[in-house]
């Protein structure tokens, strides 16, 4: 299974950015696709997550609200659309990719983002 984040960047406060994590692989190993950050020092926070074929979708509290979990048609590209960004949220983003939602096996490689004040 490999997964491929990107579409990280520098933003102001209120602002927007799409995040984008292209799945390959087994597709049993990736019923679950969770996007996860990382700040340096602390440890790796749980952001959303959604079921790749029933669309079910979970949100930390922090996020529900101004963040949305997507997928596309073929069910190969997961989506993060980060609205009312805060100065809180910079961190490294990373998706994984979980059979059942407990252990994420599989890593992408992480993208950086910041918000300004």
């Amino acid at each position: 299974v490999q997964l491929q984040a990107s579409g990280g960047g520098l933003v102001q406060a209120g602002g927007s950015l799409r995040l984008s994590c292209a799945t390959s692989g087994r597709t049993s190993s990736r019923n679950f696709i969770g996007w996860f950050r990382q700040v340096p020092g602390k440890e790796r926070e749980f952001v959303a997550r959604i079921n790749r074929i029933g669309g079910i979708k979970r949100y930390a509290d922090s996020v529900k609200g101004r963040f949305t979990i997507s997928i596309n048609d073929t069910r190969s590209t997961v989506y993060l659309q980060m609205n009312s960004l805060k100065p809180e949220d910079t961190a490294v983003y990373f998706c994984a990719a979980s059979v059942d939602s407990e252990s994420y096996a599989y890593w992408g490689q992480g993208t950086q983002v910041t918000v300004s004040s």
